[in-house]
């Protein structure tokens, strides 16, 4: 590979030499409110469906109305705005996001909300295939570390809260309102960029070449292989969580809130266990916790019915899936640690597309067999991932 390539630079050695930890917060909080804004669906899929006048499996092609334009926006966004200072381009996702949750709030039809969330997947793809890079330019190298594990603090804090406010909100005020919370939470964001961003001229010039070259590598087509899997199988189960509740177990719209929360603690705590033990082994992670939701799904397929199996299992279904975030970017760039950012971009735009998969396959399936159709590809996608991840996953010290 050509030295004169300016992709190949190490970023890490070009990272800035003075911290700047108030726009590091602000990157934090612009995570929540994305993580926010694209987890309400979730909580709130019954109630927007009927006030729409659409199926469940249809309403929930709003999250793969965002995951489909997210996984086009995490690798092209970057090229696409390489010559404007990454500043701007930060300021203008938060403009993007908020135009989106008011979109959504206001809705009167299916085609504006789905228009909300085109909107919404635009700014989640460009922000998450850019954060990573603007950290290594906010803070020391030293710093790095520490400062991602700030910046995902915003999507654990959303985890615990998006899904269980916005059940309670839907049920007390309305659906509507929780895009509106999700909105004034965007408002504050773009304020608090906008007084701690300092000006970041572009520096890096990617091109289609370096995703191309990835594409290649045989380590990257297994490391997507497994997300597309493992992640799709999560978010079947995951979007349609709520009509199971509803139509499998009968729970109250309080008690699905209550189990909501219990799902959004699990994943606290199942992003730091998950970090810890990706820090081991990613492989390991990947593999345990996708074993775990493919047996927790099973559960519910078997006895849903029941209230308590229902509850232990999302909860302990949120603990498991905090494993694979870092996880697999860790594998990704055990993959291709000369081209770190490029494969970050071709990680994005795999989640994604796997969240689409999942709640189009998950949906067409709840749309014909009922509720349980989002547990059954559960089982069938994470159980192949699980079992991909083990025979060709990362182990320490081997040659990628």
């Amino acid at each position: 590979m050509s030295s004169s390539c300016s992709t190949c630079a190490d970023p890490v050695a070009a990272a800035a030499p003075t911290s700047h930890w108030p726009a590091i917060a602000s990157l934090s909080l612009g995570v929540f409110g994305l993580v926010m804004a694209e987890f309400l669906p979730a909580s709130l899929l019954t109630a927007m469906a009927t006030d729409l006048g659409v199926s469940d499996g249809t309403a929930g092609q709003a999250v793969t109305a965002t995951a489909l334009v997210a996984a086009v926006a995490a690798p092209s966004l970057p090229l696409l705005t390489r010559q404007l200072d990454r500043r701007v381009v930060m300021l203008a996702f938060t403009l993007v996001l908020l135009l989106s949750n008011v979109l959504a709030a206001t809705a009167s039809s299916l085609a504006v909300l789905m228009t909300s969330r085109v909107l919404l997947g635009i700014a989640l793809g460009g922000f998450w295939s850019m954060s990573a890079a603007l950290a290594l330019r906010l803070v020391p190298p030293a710093q790095f570390a520490r400062a991602m594990s700030v910046i995902l603090t915003g999507v654990s804090v959303a985890t615990v809260c998006a899904a269980p406010l916005g059940a309670w909100m839907g049920e007390v005020w309305g659906w509507r309102s929780a895009f509106i919370a999700a909105g004034v939470v965007s408002l504050l964001t773009l304020a608090v960029q906008l007084a701690t961003l300092p000006a970041l001229p572009p520096r890096d010039k990617p091109d289609l070449r370096v995703l191309a070259e990835l594409l290649r590598r045989p380590p990257v087509r297994v490391a997507l292989l497994a997300v597309l899997l493992v992640v799709s199988g999560h978010f079947a189960g995951f979007t349609y969580i709520r009509p199971l509740m509803e139509q499998i177990t009968h729970l109250s719209v309080a008690t699905i809130s209550a189990v909501l929360l219990g799902y959004g603690v699990g994943g606290f705590f199942g992003n730091l266990a998950g970090g810890w033990l990706a820090g081991r082994s990613e492989r390991l992670a990947i593999v345990a916790g996708g074993a775990l939701i493919a047996v927790l799904a099973a559960s519910l397929l078997v006895a849903g019915s029941s209230a308590w199996v229902t509850a232990i299992a999302v909860t302990l279904w949120g603990f498991a899936f905090g494993a694979f975030p870092v996880g697999f970017q860790t594998w990704i760039v055990r993959a291709a640690p000369d081209q770190a950012e490029g494969a970050g971009g071709l990680m994005v735009a795999g989640f994604q597309i796997a969240i689409a998969g999942g709640a189009i396959g998950g949906g067409l399936l709840v749309d014909r067999i009922g509720a349980l159709g989002g547990p059954a590809f559960a089982v069938v996608a994470l159980t192949l991932g699980a079992l991909l991840t083990l025979r060709h996953g990362p182990r320490p010290g081997a040659a990628q």
